[in-house]
């Protein structure tokens, strides 16, 4: 038995809830921006986040509403995606607070920041991992814009690495799930890739005649 929901039929929050309640979990951008005019760094969490293009390599984050977040990459060209770690936990959530505009998340907060390399955006300094990028493009879809970085360049703790790859069990990202749920990583489970020419039927089927 299911509920079957209309999105016309229920308010825009209830279905927000809904989908983010079970599109999960969601990696977090946590992302820096710094404006036109090289006024306060901003700092600001979004969860809707992901790879959308391998060569050139390009990310993408969603901004719901016109946040500061857009408006510095819309009038610079420039942010920088941070991974969030386990350990900021706390910190994370803290910079989603809605500070009046020209307030620096990474100075109420107490936040560190580093150079970027090739960017004017400041880095979370405590974050394993730093993705400088200049803006591609960007999508307005009805009361959201998505936002598209070519990434120019990546800065990678050494602490994280293992045999010159990153490694989840030292990375420890922190998800977005629904409500004022985050998740950890938990359990991590391996397997291979079939190929076709070594496909010998679904994995965990019983043998015919058995």
């Amino acid at each position: 038995m299911r509920i079957e929901i209309d999105p016309q039929k229920v308010s825009r929050n209830d279905f927000y809830r809904l989908l983010t309640a079970t599109v999960v979990p969601r990696p977090i951008a946590w992302v820096s921006t710094i404006a036109a005019d090289g006024g306060a760094a901003n700092l600001a969490p979004h969860s809707f986040f992901t790879i959308s293009a391998v060569s050139p390599p390009v990310v993408q984050f969603t901004s719901v509403g016109r946040k500061d977040s857009l408006l510095n990459v819309e009038a610079s060209g420039e942010f920088v995606v941070n991974l969030a770690p386990e350990e900021l936990f706390e910190q994370i959530n803290d910079t989603a607070t809605d500070f009046p505009h020209g307030v620096s998340e990474f100075d109420a907060v107490g936040i560190a920041t580093e150079p970027s390399r090739f960017v004017k955006p400041p880095r979370v300094a405590a974050s394993p991992v730093a993705l400088e990028c200049e803006l591609h493009s960007t999508l307005r879809i009805g009361d959201s814009t998505i936002v598209f970085g070519r990434v120019v360049h990546a800065a990678v703790s050494e602490d994280v690495m293992t045999d010159g790859h990153p490694d989840i069990h030292r990375l420890r990202p922190l998800s977005r799930l629904g409500k004022d749920e985050w998740g950890t990583v938990g359990e991590v489970r391996e397997i291979s890739r079939i190929r076709y020419a070594d496909w010998e039927g679904p994995s965990g089927a019983e043998s015919a005649g058995n």
